[in-house]
């Protein structure tokens, strides 16, 4: 459909032409590609056939064959890793230089924070992440929900929020939190907005959520769609849903409590830290994806945690002060890397057997002749 798009720009006298020779190139790459094949099938038939009639010996056959399948797999890999993409570190060294807005937001050392970049397009452009955690951003394989949000929230919040700072002439404190309450949610702690000739200028969001907050209401949703659809109408502050194949994982346990706090302590990729204090037991809120194979504890113990406001994380914890951990360690992942290095050990076995019994036969053998 790409191509068909960008043909549509070519004039029709020259598109004709075009398409055909299209045609024949693409036909010329599946018959080289085919006999191709062929011979490397007859190469390695042919060998194997050899070795069967006891004309290669074992190891000859294995070199030929070894050969030939680094041959097939190296000239198929430079297609797509050819020598001139590659450049000298120093060509790279000078990409992305900070802003005087890049070197403004970094001047705030708060742990893991996230940053919206207005001045350009939002999610088509990776500057941003170079530097900063950031709510846009380019990747081809974004996460489901998380576009969802993007088309039916985040987007949405975006097209009103110059108007409202506009409206405040740029003092934040007195936008309403209700105008960004899912970019709040997601602890967007700044906004990077366009001026003149390029220029941008960093604006501080002080309705930012934080790492992670107690609600004083959980509702539990029927649908996915429900769940989205009641972002619109609740304040994420102080309510969370939750889907009901979380009921138990998340249950209805929520407060009002104003001096509880929850801390970012530590943050890694694959793990979090916080410190989580108030005066009753609660549920938390934390400003972090929900995605399959993360585990969580509460003072070291495993401890289960579910899905909220439709991408986030939520968990009870009790009363007092405690630690709560997650980690992503997940079984596929573990499994996977045994399977790997066990079926590399075999092989690394099998082949030290066989060179072991090939030289104790060849020992052998020349033992005899003497």
């Amino acid at each position: 459909t790409m191509e068909m798009q960008a043909l549509q720009s070519i004039p029709a006298e020259h598109l004709a032409p075009l398409l055909e020779n299209l045609e024949d190139i693409r036909r010329h790459l599946f018959t080289a590609d085919a006999w191709r094949s062929f011979w490397i099938v007859a190469v390695g038939v042919v060998c194997l056939a050899l070795y069967a009639a006891g004309k290669l010996k074992p190891m000859v056959t294995v070199g030929v064959l070894t050969v030939l399948c680094l041959a097939d797999m190296w000239t198929i890999n430079k297609r797509y890793l050819y020598d001139s993409q590659f450049v000298e570190p120093a060509a790279q060294e000078q990409t992305f230089l900070p802003t005087e807005t890049d070197r403004q937001i970094l001047a705030d050392t708060t742990l893991n924070y996230r940053v919206l970049n207005l001045a350009g397009s939002t999610f088509n452009e990776n500057r941003t992440a170079y530097w900063h955690k950031s709510i846009g951003g380019y990747h081809a394989a974004k996460l489901r929900r998380y576009q969802e949000l993007i088309e039916n929230h985040i987007s949405p919040e975006m097209s009103g929020l110059y108007e409202a700072v506009a409206s405040v002439e740029g003092e934040m404190e007195e936008l309403d939190p209700m105008q960004t309450p899912v970019l709040n949610m997601l602890n967007t702690r700044w906004f990077i907005f366009p001026l003149a000739e390029g220029e941008t200028v960093p604006l501080q969001n002080p309705h930012a959520f934080g790492h992670g907050w107690f609600v004083e209401e959980v509702r539990y949703v029927d649908s996915a769609n429900e769940e989205i659809d009641l972002l619109h109408e609740v304040s994420p502050r102080t309510v969370a849903l939750v889907s009901r194949t979380f009921e138990s994982e998340v249950r209805q346990v929520a407060h009002a409590d104003s001096t509880a706090t929850v801390t970012l302590m530590a943050y890694e990729p694959n793990e979090l830290v916080y410190e989580v204090e108030s005066a009753a037991e609660g549920t938390v809120v934390f400003s972090e994806i929900y995605y399959p194979g993360w585990e969580a504890t509460v003072d070291g113990e495993p401890a289960v945690h579910g899905r909220a406001n439709y991408v986030l994380r939520a968990m009870n914890v009790p009363a007092g002060k405690h630690t709560v951990c997650f980690t992503f360690r997940p079984t596929s992942l573990r499994m996977t890397e045994t399977v790997a290095y066990s079926a590399l050990a075999l092989l690394i076995v099998a082949a030290l057997i066989l060179v072991g019994r090939a030289v104790w036969q060849r020992t052998r053998r020349d033992g005899q002749e003497c």
